[in-house]
């Protein structure tokens, strides 16, 4: 393979529970992000506007839809007969196989994919956070500063700090300190999960690490390690929009951000684009008793009813009468005559009934109670395919997932707070 100055390892086999139902089938970065897009795709695209041609994507959990929509790379003009992207599962070696077991493990398990590219230097991203970023300039600022390791780093307010990695700095940016998700933050300078290693250092640190820690990963062991050896670390400061979509309520916010108009957050722009692999669609059809404001439709929608402060996927039909509100609502969905839904994020193929509420008042609002730490901020979430009668009241914080009938819903109601999960096959699904 042909010598590249710096190869991007982009960790994409991630579950992303915290996201419940949107990931029971699919790996978190193939989740459909403002309408047409993917999670992955803006790490992807970052790295072919940077000059960096040739990416490895390391896949684990539910990685089918992943790897259908990166394909061969055409869309991020990443298939190439050198370099290029190339997908990197768990795989046996000798008589033995075994699962990414960290972030820096599963680095270690393809260091022989590396070592045929030759790289002087190498970059890991993460596929699971919204941002556009040059990592051409941090490679400039990792060359002039002769860094063993640059971690490109954020400023977040303090409060939000103690949930991620977090760099104690001296003047130049050198890094002195280095603490994983402290309670108590000493600065507001967080680690956004990209990095920018000399290969040799990495190579050795990765098979030094292996031995002491099976799970090895960058945030716990390897950045601690090189720091403690006194290894040259820099933090690059990056001043632009940035979001962990971790959480059911920080994708909603997200996605919402781009009907608002959020500085430096614009995937219209001609220059820095955001490639994604989208087919061809029929334009956008809107009927003449519907309204459409503040929000995003896709190609190949059919709008005849109202839709505020929204984002639409592909083919999704509103029919007359429907009102749907902050709401996000994925490829292919259709919504039935006046129905209505507020505050609710619909999955791909998914049905809703006419005269139907999503998000409705329906008791009084109160967390999920089987899973109340991912559906506690009144969204609604309803996983791909599902099927919801009509004539029914959703309340806030309910999951549904599945093909639902009226029996499912006593009183033609589901409380906020509730969930109707229906096994799809033979293992069952968790929402």
């Amino acid at each position: 393979m042909l010598k590249s100055e710096m190869i991007a390892m982009l960790l994409a086999g991630g579950q992303g529970s915290r996201l419940g139902v949107l990931t029971s089938n699919k790996a978190k970065p193939a989740v459909p992000f403002g309408g047409k897009y993917r999670i992955i795709d803006f790490a992807m695209s970052n790295c072919v506007n940077s000059g960096v041609t040739t990416v490895g994507v390391l896949t684990q959990y539910q990685p089918l839809q992943l790897n259908q929509h990166i394909g061969i790379g055409s869309p991020w003009d990443l298939d190439r007969r050198r370099g290029g992207v190339t997908i990197l599962s768990p795989h046996m070696k000798d008589t033995s196989g075994e699962w990414y077991a960290g972030t820096a493990d599963a680095i270690f398990q393809n260091i022989d994919f590396i070592d045929q590219c030759h790289p002087e230097y190498v970059l890991i991203l993460g596929g699971d956070h919204i941002y556009k970023m040059d990592y051409a300039k941090m490679l400039a600022f990792h060359k002039k500063l002769d860094c063993d390791v640059s971690i490109a780093a954020l400023e977040v307010p303090i409060e939000e700090a103690s949930r991620f990695g977090v760099m104690n700095i001296e003047g130049d940016n050198r890094i002195y300190e280095f603490e994983e998700k402290p309670p108590n933050p000493k600065s507001n300078l967080v680690n956004m999960g990209i990095y920018i290693f000399k290969w040799d250092l990495l190579r050795d640190a990765l098979e030094r690490d292996k031995k002491i820690h099976p799970d090895s990963d960058f945030g716990k062991h390897i950045l601690p390690m090189l720091l403690a050896e006194g290894k040259r670390m820099y933090a690059y400061p990056f001043m632009g929009y940035w979001r962990d979509v971790g959480t059911v309520e920080s994708y909603w916010a997200a996605n919402m951000d781009l009907i608002q108009t959020v500085p430096d957050f614009n995937l219209y722009e001609n220059f820095d684009k955001t490639y994604t692999d989208s087919d061809h669609q029929p334009p956008l059809f809107t009927g003449a008793n519907s309204e459409v404001k503040a929000s995003i439709v896709s190609e190949g929608c059919e709008v005849l009813g109202k839709v505020y402060n929204s984002i639409l996927g592909a083919d999704v039909i509103v029919e007359e009468g429907a009102i749907v509100r902050n709401s996000i609502l994925m490829k292919g969905c259709y919504i039935g005559k006046n129905a209505v839904l507020d505050r609710c994020i619909i999955d791909a193929s998914c049905r809703v009934g006419e005269n139907t509420q999503l998000g409705a008042d329906v008791g009084e609002t109160v967390p999920n109670v089987h899973r109340p730490k991912i559906y506690d901020t009144g969204i609604t979430v309803v996983g791909e395919h599902s099927e919801i009668p009509g004539n029914v009241q959703i309340g806030k914080n309910c999951v549904i997932f599945g093909k639902t009938t009226p029996e499912n819903y006593p009183n033609g109601k589901l409380e906020s707070g509730q969930s109707i999960v229906i096994e799809m096959n033979p293992s069952g699904v968790r929402a």
